[in-house]
């Protein structure tokens, strides 16, 4: 049995694929100052009651809101949108 045979045909294609640079938001998260918790849990507990508002406060979506009130504040704390100082 040659060497040629015990070669993996897909090892070569992976190696010769180039690297995918980072993505914008995934280098801003690491170079993102950090910000002090009890006001990003604020932040969060703002835009969490905005959402129930915008909904009518009607029972059963409190997680749901906080969640996605968690990613908005996330996202524009990672984006610069929001100061991280009080």
């Amino acid at each position: 049995m040659g060497v040629e045979s015990s070669r993996n045909p897909r090892s070569a294609t992976r190696a010769a694929r180039p690297k995918r640079a980072p993505s914008a938001a995934t280098t801003a998260a690491a170079t993102a100052a950090p910000i002090d918790q009890d006001l990003r849990r604020a932040l969060i507990a703002k835009a969490a009651y905005y959402r129930a508002e915008r909904r009518g406060f009607s029972a059963g979506c409190e997680a749901d809101d906080w969640l996605a009130a968690e990613m908005e504040v996330d996202t524009a704390l990672t984006l610069g949108a929001v100061a991280s100082s009080g």
